[in-house]
């Protein structure tokens, strides 16, 4: 009985427009279905990492500014945070001072260009749902260029009927029959754009990628020097696992070779191992440094893709509907290219360099005095609390989305930059006259949403009324 339906999919892409380097990219995952691999990496088949260089300890040799003509920054811009309650791009968030993550990022580019009187390039990569509006906002950066030189876009890929393992179909909703591939979509998005070869031609050498929604992610001259003086292919920023880490992806090595391995790729009975942060003590921060020639001469090699494990992710066709057909979206992650380069590394960061805004929590943490804005337009952890954020637990019934915590900011947000963690249990109203410090907890049994009283709270629980 026939089980590779390939074809189809490549029938239903190339009429989609999509390009034979994104065809490649989905029959490498779509064959790995097929031939029975699930993605998963055993505990056995792998090793911890014991030791990396850390960024505080190397000794600068090759000054990044000099190599700022041949560097591209490239943002990833696919999501929309629905978790969060949103419908347009993250991206577009105010974040901080009524500026949203584009306005951060714009401003960091061009403080260093003018800085630095250099031609540094800036790429935004957009998914067909976020394309429009962040193109439309980044007009009033005139200066960054318009869509055609700064935009990347990436590939959808269709969703694979989980009964016969053809392309499903939808007739209700037909958008639903496709789904994003994950950002390791970052390297046949490149080569399939005509973008690897552009770059490579205006001399471009060094990439760094990083998530748009994580503003500690800029671009860092000593690590682009460090980087360069590796002449590694691929350089991964990691930091140190926390207990509130412990169900990231983390890196291991197999082989003698470094590897990422998500939390999707976990086997049940490796979770304790998995979740051990004394054991695997680093994870992926997703800021990644590339040499392009390398990568150019690794899609030549395995003939227009990059063999990233598959990661299988068993969903709905309609998500919002759980009695609809079940699916597999097949996804890449773009830091397992680690395992792909003929030499590849590791450098492990602060906990700075890592502040993504995936909850409302993380939202109301830089929002606060925890982080404070530099004059070249960084995003940075307040001193007080020796580098560490604050750790903060809101309650998902009452500010899971974003306008339930704007409805609770009365005029703005607490003070946090001595705070160690923050736990809200029930509806509870703050203002910029209240500050936390150390550990506190504030609880509001009634179900009423009740201000906090201005005022000092350190190492304490309060319960309201």
């Amino acid at each position: 009985m026939e089980t590779n339906y390939f074809s189809e999919f490549a029938d239903r892409m190339q009429k989609a427009g999509l390009s034979d380097a994104a065809i490649r990219a989905f029959k490498h995952s779509y064959s790995n279905l097929v031939a029975g691999q699930t993605g998963m990496i055993a505990e056995s088949s792998i090793q911890p990492v014991e030791e990396l260089p850390w960024l505080e300890k190397i000794q600068e040799k090759s000054r990044g500014h000099d190599l700022l003509s041949q560097t591209v920054v490239v943002k990833l811009n696919g999501g929309l945070g629905t978790s969060m309650g949103l419908e347009r791009a993250k991206s577009l968030l105010e974040v901080k001072n009524g500026l949203t993550f584009l306005d951060f990022i714009a401003r960091q580019m061009l403080d260093l260009r003018k800085k630095f009187a250099t031609p540094l390039r800036f790429i935004l990569m957009n998914s067909f749902s976020t394309s429009r509006d962040s193109v439309a906002f980044l007009q009033r950066y005139p200066e960054l260029g318009g869509a055609a030189e700064i935009e990347l876009m990436q590939n959808s890929v269709p969703k694979v009927d989980a009964g016969s393992l053809r392309p499903v179909s939808w007739p209700a909703n037909p958008h639903l029959e496709w789904c994003p591939p994950g950002h390791g979509d970052i390297y046949p998005s490149l080569l399939g754009s005509g973008w690897l070869d552009r770059l490579l031609a205006a001399g471009v050498m060094y990439m760094f990628v990083s998530n748009a929604d994580n503003l500690g992610a800029s671009l860092d001259l000593k690590l682009l020097g460090y980087f360069a003086q590796t002449e590694s292919g691929f350089m991964m920023e990691v930091a140190e696992r926390t207990s509130s880490d412990r169900k990231g992806g983390h890196l291991a090595r197999r082989n003698g070779t470094l590897l990422l391995r998500e939390s999707a790729q976990c086997l049940p009975e490796d979770t304790s191992a998995f979740q051990d942060i004394q054991r695997h003590r680093f994870f992926n921060t997703n800021n990644l440094w590339v040499r392009l020639d390398h990568l150019k001469s690794l899609l030549e090699q395995h003939g227009g893709f990059i063999p990233l494990q598959m990661i299988k992710n068993a969903k709905t066709v309609d998500p919002r509907d759980k009695q609809s057909p079940q699916v597999f979206q097949l996804e890449t992650a773009m830091g397992a290219a680690i395992e792909c380069f003929g030499k590849s590394s590791a450098v492990v960061v602060p906990r700075s360099r890592f502040a993504p805004v995936k909850t409302t929590s993380d939202l109301l943490a830089l929002r606060s005095d925890a982080y404070t804005i530099t004059d070249d337009w960084r995003i940075v952890l307040d001193s007080s609390n020796g580098g560490q954020p604050p750790a903060i637990d809101l309650d998902q019934n009452h500010y899971k989305l974003v306008d339930q915590l704007d409805e609770k900011l009365d005029g703005g947000a607490p003070s946090l930059k001595r705070c160690l963690s923050l736990t809200v249990r029930g509806p509870v109203r703050f203002n910029p006259k209240i500050s936390f410090a150390g550990k506190v907890t504030v609880e509001n049994k009634s179900g009423e949403l009740l201000p906090l009283a201005a005022g000092s709270y350190s190492d304490c629980t309060k319960t309201l009324p």
